[in-house]
Order: structure tokens, then C-alpha cells, then sequence
């Protein structure tokens, strides 16, 4: 498998973030699959070269598993229980376990095609599951039932096309929304000249200088994002906020956004 430097460093961080035993150990696994990262590296293929769309291989999706992990921390150290321990189906750690699938596969089906890709995913995921979720569960038939279940809707829901339920599902849904710094719409920058079709998501998203997702004053996550200019605020109004309108996650987060040197402008 021919990694590039910037997913190795990746894997380190999501490694790193992850509590050592059965989920990290899984975690290597899933990052060392070449089918995994034939299927990531595929999906970035037809999305940028052949669709001019945006990143959406495996940086890409290594960037939204870090998300999603820093918001379900998040949550966790304000005392916010996820949706399978709130409800006393798991542990916390099988959340996650949900979550960082989730976050690996989402965009599989990007190698099919755009149109509804999500459910690609899901069915490309599918077989790639049954063989984590054994290693992960070897002698628990009931967890591996319920995570793959509540992976399929994270990775369903990740486009706020359907209702979703589980805060699970909600984590990865903004985490997918908040990969949208200017180094996403580099490559599609650089291939592309002629005018087309989605050219103003690749121009907002190359305005977005950083975004951080940090403990909030009164909620448990603030998100803010940096802007060199205003053609940013498409990516947040278009395209952030709408995800997090559908996300059982909304009332724990505050949201912040603004040009560089402007001030901010608070949507939450």
C-alpha cells in the first residue's frame, strides 16, 4: 500500500485518539486494508478527475474521523452520554467503534458516483464490515448487529438527506460538513479552467483558512471558522449550517464564523 505523507501523519492522530485495547487495535487494522484504500483512493478518483468535485478520498475521510472523534470527546467530557450508552445498548466505546467506521467508509460510494452516494457506500461498506465488526465482537453476535446498524445510518445520513436520530449519526454528519478548509479544493483547483457546475463550493472552500472545534462558553462544542473572505460564508450557510439544522448534536453546539480581521459572526 503506497500512503501518501499526509495520510500516515493522519493515521498517527486518529491512533492517538483512540483508547488502547480492542478499538485501537481494530483502528490499525482498518488503516493497514488495501481494500480499504483502493476504495478511498478510487472515490477521490472519479470525484475530482472525472466529477471536479472536491476531495473525497482518504484524507478526506481520515479528516472527518478526526472530527468526529474530537466532537464525540467533546461531548464526552461535558458528561453528554452517546446515543448507545444513554440509552444503555453499549459503552462509549462502542461508539466509537461506530464512529470510526463510519468515518472511514462514508464516502466509498463516491467511487459509483455522486448521486446519492451514501447508500453506495453503505452497500460497498457492507461486506468490509462483517469482517471488522468479527474482529471487533468475536463472541458478541448482539453488539455486531447494533454498530453495524448504527453505522449505516451515520454513513446514510452523512448528507442531511434523511432524518437521523442517534447523536452517533449526528457527530459524523457535522464532522463531514466541517472538512472544508482550502487545502480540500486544492487538487480540483489546480486540473480544472473551464467554468462548470459546482465551481463555487471548490472557490468558498478555498477561502476557509481554519477551522477549530473546541469546548464552547455555554455548550459543550463551539466551532469556528476563519475566512480570507467573504465568499467563505457559502460553505458555512450552504453547506455547514443545514447539516447541523438536521443533527441531533444542534443544541450543543455554537457556532461562529467570520473574515479574518472582521470579527465573527454567530449563527448559534
Amino acid at each position: 500500500m503506497n500512503k501518501s505523507p499526509k495520510e500516515s501523519g493522519l493515521d498517527r492522530f486518529i491512533l492517538k485518539k483512540l483508547p488502547a485495547g480492542p478499538l485501537r487495535a481494530l483502528a490499525g487494522m482498518v488503516l493497514a486494508d488495501e481494500e480499504v484504500h483502493a476504495l478511498q483512493e478510487y472515490a477521490n478518483n472519479v470525484s475530482i478527475k472525472r466529477l471536479g468535485f472536491n476531495d473525497h478520498g482518504p484524507v478526506h475521510m481520515r479528516k472527518v474521523l478526526l472530527n468526529a472523534l474530537t466532537l464525540a470527546e467533546l461531548l464526552h467530557t461535558a458528561g453528554i452520554p452517546l446515543s448507545l450508552e444513554a440509552e444503555e445498548i453499549g459503552a462509549h466505546e462502542d461508539s466509537l467503534t461506530a464512529i470510526f467506521l463510519a468515518g472511514m467508509l462514508h464516502d466509498v460510494g463516491m467511487s459509483v458516483t455522486r448521486s446519492n452516494h451514501e447508500e453506495f457506500s453503505m452497500l460497498l461498506a457492507h461486506p468490509l464490515l462483517e469482517r471488522f465488526l468479527l474482529f471487533r465482537y468475536p463472541d458478541d453476535l448482539r453488539l455486531r448487529v447494533i454498530v453495524r446498524s448504527l453505522i449505516t445510518e451515520c454513513v446514510t445520513g452523512h448528507m442531511g438527506t434523511i432524518d437521523i436520530h442517534s447523536l452517533e449519526a449526528g457527530i459524523i454528519l457535522i464532522a463531514d460538513g466541517c472538512d472544508m478548509e482550502k487545502g480540500r479544493a486544492r487538487i480540483p483547483m489546480m486540473i480544472s479552467t473551464n467554468a462548470k457546475v459546482g465551481d463555487i463550493h471548490k472557490y468558498s472552500s478555498s477561502a476557509i483558512e481554519r477551522i477549530d472545534l473546541t469546548p464552547g462558553e455555554e455548550k459543550p462544542i463551539r466551532i469556528t471558522i476563519h475566512m480570507s473572505s467573504s465568499v467563505g460564508f457559502f460553505q458555512v450557510e450552504e453547506v455547514l449550517f443545514p447539516k447541523l439544522s438536521h443533527s441531533p448534536i444542534k443544541p450543543y453546539v455554537e457556532l461562529h464564523a467570520g473574515v479574518i480581521g472582521e470579527g465573527m459572526k454567530v449563527y448559534l
